[in-house]
């Protein structure tokens, strides 16, 4: 394997963000790819996905030591995200939807992009809504949360098979209004992390094999971002999280924009 410095740099800024804030695996990583490194989409999404899922996982283990990870909102959104990402996949074998035009994934990556960088924005919001919610009808929100969180899962299945974005900032949002009294800042970013590993996993899997994954990349960003993920996770605590929200949420609209004109 070739050590690739710019490459290994990469995964480092991305890992550092991912540990902190629980955003960036997928939102930061596959647009990197792609419009830097001109990598295919193809290989960008399903490589991204197996380096997101071993990157998180040294994460994970930083925020389940500080017991900052729900178990039981982990396994809701799994009953959902693991069951769609099979599907998607066994989708993509049979119609042969990993063989479409790299412009179609651009823009599919694009649009969710777009759909991320709303939610990060409309977060605080949406987090207002569900404690009001929360706080008056207390019986029927918590009626309805398990489904609620399962179907969240689902959508986040299919997003992140079919673009290897949404794991970490659209389910950040998710939770947050959905949990607006149970999960703080840090138990949402590790829980929304330990939720996107066996996602990420399922979905990199399977696009390993569909053949969309490039190994020597894959380990040169494992090799900045498994570093960075562990420094992150130590300061999240003390990070100015909505500042870096916003900031990841405008850097990802333009990023959008830009795929839109490749």
């Amino acid at each position: 394997m070739n050590i690739d410095g710019l490459t290994a740099l990469a995964g480092l800024i991305v890992g550092t963000i991912v540990g902190i804030t629980g955003v960036g695996g997928g939102a930061l990583m596959t647009p990197i790819l792609v419009l830097v490194f001109g990598i295919a989409p193809q290989t960008a999404v399903g490589t991204d996905l197996l380096y997101a899922s071993i990157t998180k996982m040294f994460g994970v283990a930083v925020h389940h030591n500080h017991g900052t990870v729900d178990w039981g909102v982990v396994r809701r959104l799994a009953y959902g995200s693991l069951p769609a990402a099979a599907a998607t996949l066994v989708w993509m074998h049979y119609s042969e939807a990993h063989q479409v035009k790299s412009g179609f994934i651009i823009s599919a990556v694009a649009v969710a992009l777009l759909i991320t960088a709303a939610g990060m924005l409309l977060k605080d919001w949406l987090h207002r809504v569900g404690r009001s919610l929360r706080v008056t009808d207390a019986s029927y929100f918590k009626h309805v949360q398990p489904v609620a969180t399962v179907l969240a899962g689902v959508l986040l299945g299919v997003l992140v098979t079919l673009t290897s974005i949404g794991a970490g900032a659209l389910g950040t949002v998710m939770l947050v209004y959905l949990y607006p009294m149970r999960l703080n800042a840090s138990k949402l970013v590790g829980t929304d992390l330990a939720h996107a590993i066996p996602l990420a996993l399922i979905a990199g899997l399977g696009h390993l094999s569909l053949g969309n994954v490039n190994y020597s990349l894959l380990l040169n960003l494992l090799l900045g971002s498994i570093p960075g993920v562990l420094i992150g996770s130590v300061i999240s605590t003390r990070a100015p999280l909505t500042f870096i929200r916003y900031a990841i949420a405008i850097v990802l609209g333009a990023v959008a924009i830009k795929m839109f004109t490749v």
